[in-house]
């Protein structure tokens, strides 16, 4: 259900209520959600999915990425989520793959390797490749 990108970031596709608690039973302290409202007639809100969190005692953020694209203000509010957080983080979204890719973003921006962030999201099933120039103009900025 849930993928681990490090031994503190795990990513998901949509989640339910149910897999809060499961998040919770694994360490989980703060929740991402990654993913805009209405992108699907069958998701969970991300309401539903915050009262979860806060019934089993987590923190939860939405910074939410359309198909369009990341932003700065998205790559710098995921990096103050995760220096943010008080233990493991479980970021979602539908795939897991934007979250996969604007947590990469946020590491990069932070003094992260492209590289080595590269391989730690294909050990976890995701590919960088969509944001690989954008991890690289990071890097040279930071």
């Amino acid at each position: 259900m849930f993928r681990e990108l490090t031994g503190e970031v795990l990513v998901a596709s949509q989640i339910t209520a149910d897999a809060v608690a499961e998040a919770a039973r694994q360490g989980v302290m703060l929740i991402i959600n990654n993913r805009p409202e209405g992108e699907s007639d069958d998701q969970t809100s991300g309401d539903e999915i915050e009262a979860a969190a806060r019934v089993a005692g987590l923190d939860y953020v939405a910074i939410p990425v359309t198909h369009s694209g990341f932003s700065e203000p998205q790559v710098a509010a995921m990096a103050a989520a995760l220096d943010g957080a008080k233990g493991k983080v479980l970021a979602y979204c539908r795939s897991g793959t934007r979250s996969t890719l604007l947590w990469s973003l946020a590491k990069v921006k932070g003094g992260g390797d492209p590289e080595d962030l590269t391989a730690i999201a294909a050990g976890a099933g995701y590919n960088l490749a969509p944001v690989r120039p954008l991890l690289d103009m990071l890097k040279a900025q930071a």
